[in-house]
């Protein structure tokens, strides 16, 4: 992980840590059993200038970010700094333990605000937000981030997982996005499908989104009680094992290669000359567009029929800390402004739940088609991604059976595993059923 700070806005591949904080590195170092070099754990500043915010992103995803967040510090004169760490879940946890949370995180799932905000000191719980700044947020984004009826994360990006993806110039026929075309569409070939699994500590997690959206169109009431654990034959009940086995079969050659590609790169095989894939499946954010894809032209995308739920999901923040300058940053990161400065940054594939952000204050067409999705009136039902929703073990026991399920493991004892996982939680979901899916309003 790395801390970006002054230094780094200057030059961005020089990285500092501030030295009144070694201790605080120290601590996490020791809790993580390892000595990280730069920008190891969290700690909240202390200051009331200075505030720091733990995210997952890079490249073009931290950018945009970033670019947002220098917009604050100009207005502000509050210094941030950002910790960026893709072993999100375990850096954070680490830092909880140490008594050295960061000020705000970008929280992995559903399942990590419920934990954050019941377990631990007080001292390094999530912290309770004013209600007032979810109000203008879609649903069912701005019910996830309540625990015991008080408001503890935000959800300040937003994506759609269910569509698919194609570049015009290679795919001339417009796809459609149903199990029956898509079958028709794949076959043992590897050149069909733009898949990568590999995502360091979550790797897997494409295939766990591929697999909850294939339930969802066979059948969404199954889906809302597979998360919530009330699935009758839980892991192993027939339509789970059918999701599975189906996306297996539309994947066909592609699969096996895709536990060691990385899902941020596996789209660039529709720009190579020759083509290397010709489909993707997945939010706009997650695609992973190479520089050289014009995101005015170029690739296009096809969502399932209105009558068919959507699968989207969020990142959401929340405060650690009693910081007056965490509170003014997460009060303006899901603000109407910070969220128009974030979806309309250079290089921005950001999408918001805020029905105050218009169709105008987007980058690109493809974002301002992809929110207009999330909006009242627009006769969708969006279901809260599934891995997301579960509790954190679950969900990393579900990302770790989808690589073994890519390399030849079979899934009756994948399953069964899952279901073993599933029932040695003691608390139970964090999502009731009732709260997985929703019409935006």
């Amino acid at each position: 992980m790395a801390r970006l700070t002054r230094a780094a806005r200057t030059v961005r591949a020089a990285w500092a840590v501030r030295t009144a904080r070694v201790s605080r590195l120290i601590r996490c170092a020791v809790a993580l059993g390892v000595l990280l070099a730069v920008g190891a754990c969290g700690g909240g500043s202390g200051g009331h200038d200075e505030v720091t915010v733990m995210v997952p992103w890079s490249g073009d995803e931290f950018q945009a970010f970033y670019a947002a967040v220098k917009r604050f510090e100009g207005d502000t004169g509050i210094t941030v700094d950002v910790e960026i760490t893709r072993a999100q879940t375990q850096q954070l946890d680490a830092a909880v333990a140490a008594g050295a949370p960061p000020d705000l995180a970008m929280l992995p799932s559903v399942g990590a605000i419920d934990r954050y905000a019941n377990t631990g000191s007080p001292e390094t719980r999530l912290r309770p937000l004013d209600p007032a700044m979810t109000k203008d947020y879609a649903q069912p984004f701005r019910g996830l981030g309540t625990v015991g009826g008080k408001v503890y994360a935000v959800p300040v990006k937003a994506d759609v997982k269910s569509l698919l993806w194609y570049d015009p110039a290679v795919t001339t026929s417009r796809p459609r996005d149903t199990l029956t075309d898509l079958a028709a569409l794949s076959g043992p070939s590897s050149r069909t499908w733009c898949l990568g699994l590999a995502s360091g500590p979550t790797s897997g997690w494409p295939g766990a989104d591929w697999i909850a959206d294939i339930l969802l169109e066979q059948d969404s009431t199954d889906y809302t009680n597979w998360v919530a654990g009330a699935l009758p034959g839980g892991w192993q009940s027939p339509r789970i094992r059918k999701a599975w086995t189906t996306w297996q079969s539309l994947m066909a050659g592609s699969l096996r290669s895709a536990a060691e590609q990385d899902f941020t790169g596996a789209a660039a095989g529709m720009f190579t000359s020759p083509a290397t894939c010709s489909l993707a499946h997945g939010a706009l954010g997650a695609i992973g567009f190479p520089p050289t894809a014009d995101p005015k032209k170029p690739y296009d995308f096809v969502a399932p029929d209105r009558g068919r739920p959507l699968e989207v999901s969020a990142d959401f923040v929340g405060r650690f800390t009693d910081n007056p300058a965490a509170t003014k940053l997460i009060a303006w990161l899901s603000s109407a402004d910070g969220q128009r400065a974030w979806v309309g940054a250079a290089r921005s594939f950001a999408i918001s739940a805020d029905s105050r952000v218009s169709a105008a204050d987007y980058r690109t067409p493809a974002q301002s088609q992809i929110a207009a999705m999330l909006r009242p009136h627009s006769g969708r039902t969006l279901c809260f991604s599934a891995a997301d929703a579960m509790q954190p073990d679950v969900s990393a026991a579900f990302y770790r059976a989808v690589l073994d399920y890519a390399t030849g493991a079979q899934v009756g004892a994948l399953l069964k595993g899952l279901d073993a996982v599933q029932h040695a939680q003691r608390q139970g979901p964090p999502v009731p059923p009732g709260n997985l899916c929703a019409s935006p309003g």
